[in-house]
This record gives C-alpha cells, sequence and structure tokens, in this order.
C-alpha cells in the first residue's frame, strides 16, 4: 500500500509554517508515521525553522528531503508570493527509500556527485535516483551576474558510478529570483552546498514527461568561436553582445538582472533541416552580460567552442500548448498500460509563472486540473534548474516544467 499525503501553508512564522504543512500532509494521507518527506519552503523565510517544525511533527526518524525554492504548487494551491510551504509525506510497503549528501558543490560537482552515490548502497530493485543541488555557487550583485553550481559535472560524476541503472530526476534549488543563497534539507540537517540524492526501490513503475516551449528566434545557427567557462564572448568571430544588440534593435536588454527575460540559447539535437521538434533542444538561460560587456553569462557551462547553438525565443503559447499536450498524453499512457497513478511531483522553472513569463494563467494549473480530476496526489516546485532523461541521458535543462507520475499495478 501506498499512502501520500500533501500539506500547503503560507506564513512568515516559518516555525509555525512546518508545524501546519506536516500536520496537514500527515492528515491528508492517513499518514502516522511517514517513510519519507519531500520538502519545500521559499527562500524568503527562514529554512533551519521550517525545517525544525517539520521535524516537531514528523519525529526524528523520518528523512526530509528538499529545501530552498521559488514557489510551491500543490493539488489545490499556488504560490510563489509571502513565504509558501509545502510537502508530500510518503508511507509505504512496497517502496524503500536510502538518502544521501556531500558537500562541496562549489569547489567539485563532479566529486560531490560521486561521493554522493558512493554513500549509497545500491541494489537491483534500484528504480529512481531523486537529485536536489544547491544551485548558487556565487549570489548575484550589482556588478555582475550570479555564479552557479552547474549539473553537467555533477550528473557526469553520478553516471561515472551509476552507469544508466536508473533515471535520474531532480531540481537545481533557488530560493529567490534575486539569486541569493540557498538551503537544503539533507535527510536530518540542513546545510548548503550540497547534492542530495534519495535512491527509491521497489514494486512501482516510473513515468514522465518534459513541457517546453521556446522556438528559434530566426532559424539561424551560429557557432561558438570563443567561451570560457559559462560565458559566451563569441560567435563566428564577432562578439556576442552587439549580436543580442542588434537582434533587440536597443541595448535595454543588457540591464536585465538576474537573467535576460526572453531570450534563450538553444541546441538543437535533431534534424536542423526539419521543422524545429521542441524535443530535441536543450536550451540555456542567460544569466546577464559580464562587467565591461565582454560575454554574456550562462545557466550551465556545458557549450563548448565550435558547437553550433540558436537563439531561442520563449513562446507562452507553445508552452501552455505543450503542457496540455502532454500531461493527459502521459496519463493515458499510464492507463493503457493497465497501472495506476498514485503520486505527482512537478519540477517547473522559475520563469514559467504567470508573473515572470506575463501570461494571463498559470501552466501548473493545467497539471493542477487533471491531477485533481484524477485523484493523484501532487506536489510541485518553482527551480532553477530541471533534470530529467532527455535524447538517451538524464540532462539539467532550463525553461522546462518536469512531471515526474510515480504508479502501482492497477
Amino acid at each position: 500500500m501506498n499512502a501520500i499525503g500533501i500539506g500547503y501553508g503560507n506564513d512568515q512564522d516559518t516555525y509555525r509554517l512546518g508545524q501546519r504543512v506536516a500536520e496537514a500532509a500527515l492528515q491528508s494521507g492517513g499518514i502516522g508515521r511517514p517513510d519519507m518527506l519531500i520538502a519545500f519552503c521559499s527562500g524568503h523565510g527562514d529554512l533551519g525553522q521550517f525545517h525544525a517544525g517539520l521535524r516537531s511533527v514528523t519525529g526524528e526518524a523520518t528523512p526530509i528531503i528538499g529545501g530552498s525554492c521559488l514557489g510551491v504548487i500543490t493539488g489545490t494551491e499556488l504560490s510563489y508570493h509571502g513565504c509558501p510551504g509545502a510537502a508530500a509525506a510518503i508511507q509505504s510497503d512496497s517502496i524503500r527509500f536510502a538518502v544521501s549528501s556531500a558537500g562541496g558543490m562549489d569547489r567539485d560537482e563532479a566529486l560531490a556527485g560521486k561521493e554522493m552515490i558512493d554513500a549509497l548502497q545500491l541494489s537491483p530493485a534500484d528504480r529512481l535516483l531523486l537529485l536536489f543541488y544547491d544551485s548558487i555557487h556565487t549570489p548575484a550583485s550589482p556588478s555582475g551576474p550570479p555564479v552557479l553550481n552547474y549539473s553537467a559535472p555533477l550528473l557526469h560524476g553520478i553516471e561515472e558510478r551509476l552507469k544508466g541503472r536508473v533515471p535520474i530526476f531532480g531540481a537545481g534549488l533557488m530560493g529567490d529570483y534575486n539569486f541569493g543563497t540557498t538551503q537544503q534539507f539533507c535527510g536530518f540537517r540542513v546545510d548548503t552546498q550540497q547534492v542530495v540524492g534519495c535512491m527509491a526501490a521497489g514494486d512501482f513503475f516510473v513515468y514522465n514527461t518534459i513541457m517546453h516551449g521556446c522556438i528559434p528566434l530566426d532559424g539561424v545557427y551560429r557557432r561558438i568561436t570563443r567561451m570560457k567557462d559559462d560565458i559566451i564572448h563569441e560567435l563566428d568571430g564577432q562578439p556576442v553582445v552587439p549580436i543580442i544588440d542588434r537582434l533587440f534593435g536597443s541595448t535595454r536588454w543588457q540591464e536585465e538582472r538576474p537573467i535576460i527575460s526572453n531570450l534563450t540559447i538553444g541546441v538543437n539535437h535533431g534534424n536542423r533541416f526539419e521543422k524545429p521538434d521542441e524535443s530535441h533542444y536543450v536550451n540555456r538561460l542567460i544569466t546577464g552580460v559580464v562587467q565591461g560587456g565582454a560575454g554574456i553569462g550562462m545557466f550551465e557551462a556545458d557549450l563548448d567552442v565550435g558547437q553550433e547553438i540558436q537563439f531561442m525565443i520563449r513562446d507562452n503559447g507553445m508552452m501552455m500548448q505543450s503542457v496540455r499536450d502532454n500531461v493527459p498524453a502521459v496519463m493515458a499512457r499510464i492507463e493503457s498500460e493497465g497501472k495506476r497513478p498514485f503520486f505527482a511531483l512537478y519540477i517547473d522553472c522559475g520563469g514559467r509563472t504567470a508573473e515572470q513569463s506575463v501570461t494571463e494563467g498559470e501552466e501548473a494549473a493545467v497539471i493542477q486540473n487533471v491531477m485533481q480530476k484524477a485523484g493523484v496526489p501532487f506536489l510541485g516546485l518553482y527551480s532553477g534548474v530541471e533534470i530529467a532523461p532527455m535524447l538517451g541521458r538524464s540532462r539539467g535543462l532550463d525553461w522546462t516544467g518536469v512531471l515526474i507520475i510515480l504508479a502501482e499495478n492497477a
């Protein structure tokens, strides 16, 4: 039996918030002592106090994972204002959870990933690795964009150990839109600069879908000719900042902080001569112009000199349509395969909120509606980076929504 309960609250008193969220989660799931608690709280609150409030209800034996977020989503609530918090309490006689964490994300992401996996006891029954890591290496400042911890080396280090045995899903956590410091729940403590892994093993099935929403700006492929770390300096032998000036017809975009609102860098992993397919693109957010206008900062450092890229525009209509198409499709697939969903987790880019993307409605509300009708307990968070398998391996993604659904035999 799998019992899942969801709790939500919004309160500046984060100890009280933690208590109320945990109590609501246990009550809604009819759970006495949960085997796992997945919990998130706005970075505007005291995460240590929120964790203590959760712990006062769950007791000392329950591992808690999660941490800072930009906002939370449940089956009935969606909030990124004030100090919202939410949690999923899980009690199961068919799923086993193992949690480990490792520090040093700001020193060596790959090593942190290896150390986190090495602390886990792997088994043939493993089905899913849920991963949360600190996105922020150095917070944003008036003089320049933030420096981030990167998912690519982290995932490379993890996969050196896992070798593709289970899918990896997760998030790079952020606590506010100003790219401030992040705190994480590491099982039984609160910390920073950590990677936290939860291996779930047992008799269940994992389904997922990825929602995109970017289209090529002009269809032109450009080649990176000078780049260092996460800074692109030149495309096709020309400074990148004047190229973007010409695309926008002004320099006003350079003043945007902490990310450029509409423009991303896209890599097409499909056929360049066919109609663009959103599922073949990996997009990267632009964190801003580096000091002196020498280049643009990227959300990840996984682009290389010689690589072809395209400028992409976030398309709100495509974003909404992607959710409307993909969520019912994955639910229909689950039913057609004789399975019953019992928990859904949504990892949503913080840039996809109605406020950030300037839309009339929330794309996550489409998922809320589907899960309400299906009676599936639902928890979501707004994140900095989303992690999911795409095009043959697990990747860090930007401006996507990743929906993970756990199912059992009907």
